[in-house]
């Protein structure tokens, strides 16, 4: 009798482990050639954020991330159902800290994608590791020519799954080039760069398009990160009678040349022109009247439209002041790229389980047409590049009136094949 009543309840117990196991659906069999990830009904989606969060540039990576919190807020903080958890990652915006962030992401294989970066060097490293490992990965900052095409062919650090939605900065060196000969009249020229990609790139495309033009580069210097000391460099310029200057450097070492510069007398009458990484208040603070007559080139702003009040209205909200940049506009954009390219690769099961493949992702994302930004129209090359080429040569008159009116100041527009 026993036994017989230790029979029944083992059949009752395997049948309802059996109801279990068939209620309880395995997930999609994975056909992409890259993987996929499969979220389940209350797990969230996670999205890797590698931006450059300490360090002289940590503005600028914060301006990122906002961009992607304003894009996730006005879906609720969901995707397809699903809460998006962020892993961030500090790169320090250095090539080595590009390649450990994008390391320690990869290593875990519900990651689908990642946000970033926000400097060109460590972007470089950083979609190396991402791309070998099969994610995508988008960009509302990185802009040198080196990470997606130069030419209309491949770039030398062209990753496969990198995208961005900041311009291609192969026309600014040429922008600054064709302003300094054919408005200012300038026949010598000097560049400095720091060795980075980003700012090589730029002096590299002013000397190609300034030598193509008639005029002579005489001299082509390379500083180092973190140099204070300007005067052997100047000197070298004043040596080669430059009548301009042409220096891409981020903060602090561009300070640091404009500033020694102004100190030495055979510069006086020498032209000095950067690019957008010095179109900042906490720059032009920095060096107030120094900075007048300076020349930056730097994109081409969007118009203003109801739809960029309103994020911006949304920023003040939400952070208790006004954007100090707009870069957060093109991360706003990188995002909602992104997570609209992730809504069309999912495929949803009944039960709320999301089934990504990781090649379908990416084909969503190079397949972004007309996408309506409030940077501009966007569409997506087969290189990454997302946003048409436009730059503006501004000059700085009154320190007062700041950032907003140095970029009112507009002296020269090059907008290529538009």
């Amino acid at each position: 009798m026993r036994r017989a009543v230790f029979s029944a309840q083992l059949s009752v117990m395997f049948a309802a482990l059996f109801l279990l196991c068939t209620c309880a659906p395995a997930p999609e069999p994975c056909t992409d050639k890259l993987g996929c990830v499969d979220i389940g009904p209350d797990e969230p989606l996670k999205l890797g954020v590698v931006q450059a969060l300490t360090g002289k540039v940590a503005a600028l990576g914060r301006e990122q991330v906002r961009g992607l919190e304003l894009a996730l807020a006005r879906r609720g903080n969901k995707v397809l159902g699903h809460a998006v958890q962020l892993l961030s990652e500090d790169t320090g915006c250095n090539p080595e800290g590009g390649a450990n962030a994008a390391l320690r992401l990869v290593a875990d294989p519900k990651v689908l994608a990642i946000f970033g970066t926000t400097c060109s060097g460590d972007a470089a490293t950083a979609a190396e590791v991402m791309s070998k490992a099969g994610l995508s990965m988008i960009s509302g900052n990185n802009s040198a020519p080196f990470l997606t095409s130069i030419g209309g062919k491949r770039a030398p650090k062209w990753a496969a799954g990198y995208l961005r939605t900041a311009p291609n900065e192969e026309s600014s060196g040429p922008a600054a080039a064709r302003f300094a000969f054919e408005k200012l009249g300038i026949r010598k020229a000097a560049t400095i760069n720091d060795g980075d990609i980003y700012t090589r790139g730029l002096t590299d495309g002013f000397r190609q398009e300034f030598e193509k033009l008639g005029g002579q580069i005489v001299l082509d210097a390379t500083v180092n990160k973190n140099d204070t000391d300007m005067e052997p460099v100047l000197t070298s310029v004043v040596n080669a009678r430059a009548q301009l200057v042409f220096f891409p450097l981020f903060q602090p070492e561009g300070n640091h040349v404009l500033l020694q510069a102004r100190k030495m007398s055979p510069l006086a009458k020498t032209v000095l022109m950067s690019d957008g990484s010095l179109i900042e208040d906490s720059f032009i603070q920095a060096v107030q009247k120094a900075a007048i007559g300076m020349y930056f080139v730097g994109p081409t702003p969007p118009k203003m439209t109801p739809g960029l009040e309103k994020l911006a209205a949304e920023y003040r909200a939400r952070y208790n002041m006004p954007a100090p940049t707009i870069y957060y506009i093109s991360a706003f954009d990188a995002a909602n790229i992104l997570l609209a390219a992730i809504e069309k690769a999912a495929v949803q099961g009944r039960d709320g389980r999301l089934h990504i493949g990781r090649q379908a992702l990416r084909d969503a994302l190079y397949a972004t047409s007309g996408h309506a930004g409030l940077s501009g129209q966007l569409t997506c090359n087969e290189f990454g590049d997302c946003a048409a080429q436009s730059f503006n040569v501004l000059k700085l008159t009154d320190p007062a009136s700041g950032v907003e009116g140095l970029k009112g100041n507009v002296v020269f527009t090059y907008a290529p094949g538009q």
